[in-house]
């Protein structure tokens, strides 16, 4: 049996983990597109201030699309 549920942010954690140390439930999380589109914008912010810090190695663009 498949259930969803829709849990405040701060609670889900409390009862993820209560979910999680049954043995015989699986959880997912399922993460809404515009949530998922936030979050990898953040990401490639965050790369991008990694790169221009010198701590990350940036890809050349010209090298790529030549890569294509």
């Amino acid at each position: 049996m498949k259930v969803l549920l829709e849990i405040p942010d701060n609670k889900a954690s409390s009862l993820m983990d209560v979910l999680n140390s049954i043995p015989y439930v699986k959880t997912k999380k399922i993460i809404e597109p515009k949530e998922q589109l936030k979050a990898e914008i953040k990401e490639a912010v965050e790369e991008l201030n990694l790169i221009k810090q010198g701590k990350l190695k940036g890809n050349d663009a010209e090298a790529f699309l030549n890569g294509l």
